[in-house]
């Protein structure tokens, strides 16, 4: 399993630069999951519904099942789970994608839009390896792919994706 990461400030289209992506990369035969943080609370059932109901009524782990898909949820008692751990959680394939997790020390790939009017993270972040933008001019000596070069994007994503055990060692702290 290989790894890459996407990060860049809300409203850069990560979410939409990896619904493009996605289908690009299981044209080519690979497997590819992904992994996306939320920085709020967020929810995935509703009220009303029988999983919601088990949550509600204090289950710690309610698994929903059918014919064509299964989810877990698990409700935290401590502190939120870090990267590594939730890495280790997922099933291999040949290709994990990360949304968001800025701060984290995976390899990445910064998604910048100019209307955002906010400033590249890239400098401030050594992980940063390439740049996908709509930026006219983007920072020389860092590879770069335009917000719309699909073909390009998934060139970065192939030449830049880490094995999983690099990605695990740069994430636990050192012993």
């Amino acid at each position: 399993m290989r790894v890459i990461g996407f990060s860049g400030w809300s409203g850069a289209g990560k979410t939409t630069l990896l619904v493009k992506l996605i289908p690009l990369l299981k044209a080519r035969g690979l497997s590819v999951s992904t992994l996306k943080h939320a920085h709020h609370a967020f929810d995935i059932d509703r009220p009303g519904k029988d999983s919601f109901e088990h949550r509600s009524a204090g289950a710690r782990e309610v698994l929903v099942a059918s014919s064509q898909r299964w989810a877990l949820m698990h409700e935290l008692d401590g502190p939120e789970p870090s990267l590594a751990e939730l890495v280790g959680r997922m099933s291999p394939v040949d290709l994990l994608l990360i949304e968001g997790f800025k701060r984290q020390e995976h390899v990445k790939i910064e998604v910048h839009r100019a209307a955002n009017g906010k400033p590249l993270i890239h400098g401030e972040d050594e992980t940063i390896r390439a740049l996908v933008s709509d930026l006219a001019a983007p920072p020389a000596g860092l590879p770069h792919a335009h917000l719309d070069d699909m073909a390009r994007v998934t060139e970065l994503v192939l030449e830049l994706a880490q094995p999983l055990e690099e990605t695990l060692a740069r994430l636990k702290p050192p012993c």
